[in-house]
């Protein structure tokens, strides 16, 4: 925003200029920004189309036992508690698939792509089949073994359509510094 200036899409208000999509918070990574309306509609289209290829990288809590797998449970308010969202049988539909990149026994480091939005799908999902991401404060009971601020959530790559040029964007975001180095402690210990 700040070498944009005034030149970002105003669809998103003052507040959220050129933003198409959203990231949780404390979530680190990748986010797409758009420099006009036009851009903005195009982007906003093919979120909506499903035609963005969204990765993430996760450090969860647990061994996941499968090698890969796919979570098809739908996501709603929770009826407990309305800040939180939860698997609801009256939620939307969220998919999301999982592949195992590395355990570190009671840790397990994973690629996930999410194939619809929903909000904190990959940290309600994770959660519900028993693996929360680690430093997750909202659903995984608090727990925060390593003392990191935020989510091992980070949003990798991004694969879409420019909204212009129509050439096939592939973009990625190296993991910050704090998760690189939990992922060098995990290793030493293993």
């Amino acid at each position: 925003m700040a070498h944009c200036k005034e030149d970002l899409s105003g669809i998103g208000g003052e507040l959220r200029p050129g933003i198409v999509h959203r990231l949780d918070k404390d979530t680190s990574g990748l986010l797409i920004i758009a420099k006009n309306d036009k851009a903005h509609i195009e982007l906003s289209n093919q979120i909506q189309d499903r035609k963005v290829k969204k990765m993430y990288l996760a450090l969860v809590r647990g061994n996941v036992p499968e090698e890969e797998a796919s979570i098809d449970m739908p996501i709603g308010r929770s009826t407990k508690d309305r800040k939180k969202m939860a698997v609801t049988r009256n939620g939307k539909r969220a998919i999301t698939h999982f592949k195992v990149l590395q355990r570190y026994g009671t840790y397990t480091f994973m690629q996930v792509i999410i194939e619809t939005g929903r909000t904190h799908q990959i940290r309600v999902h994770m959660a519900e089949i028993g693996h929360p991401v680690v430093g997750d404060m909202v659903y995984s009971n608090g727990k925060n073994e390593f003392g990191v601020v935020g989510q091992m959530l980070h949003a990798k790559s991004l694969d879409f359509i420019h909204p212009i040029t129509k050439k096939q964007m592939h973009l990625e975001a190296p993991l910050p510094q704090y998760f690189e180095e939990i992922l060098k402690k995990l290793e030493l210990c293993k």
